[in-house]
């Protein structure tokens, strides 16, 4: 109940909140904590402000301090572009910029590489925008839908016996009907031809609080497994009404919004054994613990519930944070160490990531997610996943390992979408200098 009560009161803070000072790096916040995806946006913007503290706390970057201006988008596609135009150019331009919305990002993808301003959509967006030849000022950190889809496919093959198993099986992909909903289409229907098993595709009208019909339709169709592709209040919904409808919990393989505590706590036992894919490790690591002791403790805290802390989306904002503080400090040791950095030298930053387990480690953040390596071909930067399970009280992993689905077919469709987008745009593909 802290969680969810925590969620209501993060809801009041909508507004702009400023935070910025001359000399210091400045990032404007695109950030929702109100309406139906309130969860998601309070607890990863919450994380990735937590990380900013604890550094300048520490020092700043170097000696750079970071400042940061938050404006309420309530996840709409509009007023995601209106922020962004409204915080570019304030406190000596926009260091990077990360909407956390498939739409937003869509919105001003061809707006930030006029305005040479890096785009970070970690885990969503655009996945062919990992070539970094076509989309020189968007990075796709971590991994993207269609890595995510094939290695769904390939966890769900490994039930069984291998992916060669599936022909034959009927799976239902139960998706959120917007952009975000639709952009693992590529890979599954690519994986559906190749592998053999049928594939039903069913929408959901946002934000998905009525699925009656849609699991009547899952009820008919009698398939092996139902994809759930949803977001926000969709998912509870999703996981309830599937209990209602009779439909096995441990045949319901989540994407990663939709597994999140504000997913499952409020869909009570029905959520217990309910498996998704992740790309952080749930546990407590010790970047965690300083944020504790010298934010919380020091009363700079971004949530109003401390019980938030280590949940699923403070810890992917505090990633987030991690890879863009280390973009700038990447970015610094090519430009000058202890300098305000450039959105243009911060690009390169993203482009040259190195994030090793030494590193992790360096980091307190060993395991935390997977390492990430990125190149002008390569802005994604891994690829990897875990698969994890919701046991009734915490997320447990389930993959002792970072694992990838079939990145062949992944990397064909990337390299395809790119070239059509860049035909369509008049693009000529060459890497950034």
């Amino acid at each position: 109940m802290k969680l969810i009560k925590s969620v209501l009161l993060g809801a009041a803070l909508a507004g702009t909140v400023s935070v910025a000072a001359a000399q210091e790096q400045y990032i404007p916040i695109l950030s929702y904590r109100v309406g139906p995806y309130a969860a998601g946006g309070s607890g990863f913007y919450g994380g990735a402000i937590d990380y900013f503290n604890l550094i300048n706390a520490t020092g700043g970057i170097n000696g750079v301090k970071i400042s940061w201006e938050e404006c309420e988008t309530e996840y709409n596609a509009s007023r995601g572009v209106e922020c962004y135009e409204r915080l570019k150019s304030k406190n000596g331009g926009a260091s990077l910029v990360e909407p956390l919305s498939t739409g937003i990002a869509y919105g001003i993808l061809d707006r930030v590489a006029s305005d040479k301003i890096p785009l970070t959509t970690l885990g969503y967006g655009r996945s062919d925008a990992a070539n970094g030849k076509v989309f020189p000022y968007v990075f796709p950190l971590i991994t993207s839908y269609w890595n995510q889809a094939a290695a769904m496919v390939a966890y769900l093959g490994s039930l069984n016996g291998g992916v060669e198993k599936l022909k034959g099986k009927k799976i239902v992909d139960l998706y959120h009907d917007s952009a975000f909903g639709k952009e693992p289409f590529p890979v599954l229907d690519a994986q559906a031809a190749k592998y053999g098993f049928e594939l039903i595709k069913i929408p959901v009208a946002h934000p998905g609080n009525e699925q009656q019909s849609q699991w009547l339709q899952i009820r008919q169709a009698k398939p092996d497994y139902v994809i759930l592709w949803g977001w926000g209040v969709m998912n509870a919904v999703a996981i309830k009404t599937a209990q209602r409808n009779g439909f096995p919990r441990e045949k319901i393989l989540g994407v990663w919004w939709a597994g999140s505590e504000e997913d499952v706590i409020p869909a009570g036992d029905a959520a217990k054994g309910y498996t998704t894919m992740t790309f952080n490790t749930p546990g407590n690591y010790p970047v965690l613990d300083d944020i504790r002791k010298k934010v919380y403790d020091a009363g700079k805290g971004n949530l109003d519930d401390k019980s938030r802390l280590g949940s699923v989306y403070h810890m992917r904002g505090v990633t987030a944070s991690i890879l863009w503080v280390e973009a700038i400090r990447k970015a610094q040791e090519k430009y000058g160490k202890g300098k305000v950095m450039t959105a243009q030298q911060i690009r390169w930053g993203f482009e040259n990531l190195n994030i090793d387990e030494a590193r992790q480690k360096q980091l307190g953040a060993l395991g935390m997610f997977p390492p990430v390596k990125t190149s002008c071909d390569d802005h994604e930067g891994s690829g990897a996943v875990k698969v994890q399970q919701w046991n009734g009280s915490k997320w447990v992993p389930i993959s002792k390992t970072w694992v990838t689905g079939d990145k062949a077919l992944t990397r064909k469709l990337v390299d395809e979408s790119s070239a059509k987008y860049a035909s369509e745009k008049n693009i000529t593909p060459a890497c950034a200098s």
